[in-house]
């Protein structure tokens, strides 16, 4: 009987979302039979709609959007904005949960309620002396990733999702940082970025001309005069057509990072079985070391000088830094001391002059690469662009040298903003 009472009143939320009754009845039902944080929620919801609060609603949405509950963010996302349709905060963040799941009309339909009516977001530092930073944002994926490279406490950040027009002037500046990093995701944004520098007598870091040379089929063309590198041909495939390269392949989705959607592909036929979107593919290369583990190093580049940022080591072909359990090996760990303190002694001095290659031939004033190490010596290149992240957020007591060596990077990315508005002023 219990179980038929939840579910007629889980029918009457969908029914009546605004009624707050249902959901005051659902939350004492599911107290009674099985407390938790369902009973919770919906015991806050009541109270949020009784009180006509849709940022109470808001913040139950975004605890569980932190916790990347996304079914249950969704949820109550949606409920805020049944409750207030124009809400900017909501609008974005249920953008942002949609994008994630590559529900990429839902997610426009939603960018575009937000951003039609705020643009603009300021985020003041704490010293009124602080340079402050126009950061040219996409409202969808395929943005820099700033919070370490521009923190609140050493400048004013104003983010402007660039494919719309601001609805008041822009506040006073002193420097662009062109956060737009993927022309495969950020195309339009790109291009509303380049129509407003023509006009933009500020200084600028990494200017969007720059950015569409890094995209996966791009970059090898780029990156090929350099000795020593392997650049593998990536090329674009759509669903039904014939492989251009050879087996096995990677393929991923356009505009993913990170791994996301990458497989692995050894015959015709498993192409095949992929659901039909617009695809990169890429010769695979087996990379594994004499001890049979995949290395993936990344460097970050500032002003075009490479800064070793991490070493992950694992037992897949697909490395991730967080799935790669170096927090619990402590060899895995000396080795990544070892690169981030001594790069030319960890790669051997000829791949670290290739890496620093790659940085040049870049160009760009931040930007990052990953790659292996293969077993004659040279480097395979993953990928390089400007999306990578940089953060320093690691468990100080486990990785002490990467709080010794990653704040060389940071300090150049600062003294790089720095120096730019320096003699930019100096000039004018």
């Amino acid at each position: 009987m219990t179980q038929d009472t939840i579910e007629e009143l889980r029918r009457q939320t969908a029914a009546e979302p605004l009624n707050p009754a249902p959901w005051r009845a659902l939350g004492l039902v599911l107290q009674a039979s099985t407390p938790g944080e369902e009973a919770t929620a919906c015991l806050c919801a009541a109270m949020a709609l009784e009180a006509r609060s849709p940022l109470a609603l808001y913040n139950l949405a975004t605890v569980y959007f932190q916790a990347r509950r996304m079914a249950e963010a969704e949820r109550w996302y949606r409920l805020t904005l049944a409750l207030d349709p124009t809400l900017v905060a909501a609008n974005q963040n249920l953008a942002a949960l949609l994008e994630e799941q590559r529900r990429y009309d839902e997610a426009r339909h939603y960018r575009d309620i937000a951003f039609s009516q705020q643009s603009v977001f300021v985020e003041q530092a704490s010293s009124p002396e602080a340079l402050t930073v126009l950061v040219l944002s996409a409202s969808a994926a395929g943005n820099v990733p700033i919070d370490f490279l521009l923190p609140p406490n050493r400048y004013t950040r104003i983010k402007w999702f660039i494919e719309y027009a601001p609805t008041e002037p822009l506040p006073e500046f002193d420097i662009v940082f062109n956060a737009l990093g993927d022309s495969d995701v950020a195309a339009r944004a790109l291009a509303a970025a380049s129509r407003f520098l023509e006009a933009c007598d500020k200084p600028v870091l990494n200017h969007p001309s720059q950015i569409p040379r890094t995209t996966r089929d791009q970059i090898w063309r780029l990156l090929a005069p350099i000795e020593r590198l392997v650049a593998p041909k990536t090329m674009r495939w759509e669903a039904g057509v014939p492989s251009p390269i050879d087996f096995p392949v990677l393929a991923r989705p356009i505009g993913s990072h990170g791994g996301q959607g990458v497989v692995r592909i050894t015959t015709p036929e498993e192409l095949g079985s992929l659901e039909p979107a617009p695809r990169y593919l890429t010769p695979y290369y087996d990379y594994r070391s004499a001890d049979g583990l995949f290395r993936k190093y990344r460097v970050i580049f500032v002003d075009r000088v490479p800064y070793p940022y991490h070493l992950a080591i694992s037992e897949n072909w697909l490395v991730h830094y967080f799935s790669a359990d170096m927090a619990v090996n402590e060899t895995k760990r000396a080795e990544e001391q070892l690169f981030l303190e001594k790069p030319g002694q960890s790669l051997g001095a000829a791949a670290w002059e290739t890496v620093e290659a790659i940085g040049r031939h870049l160009n760009l004033d931040y930007a990052g690469v990953d790659f292996a190490l293969l077993a004659d010596g040279r480097v395979l290149l993953f990928e390089a662009n400007a999306t990578m992240l940089a953060h320093l957020a690691d468990e100080p007591a486990l990785f002490a040298y990467k709080h010794r060596a990653l704040p060389a990077l940071f300090d150049a990315f600062y003294r790089m903003v720095d120096q730019r508005v320096f003699d930019w002023a100096a000039q004018t």
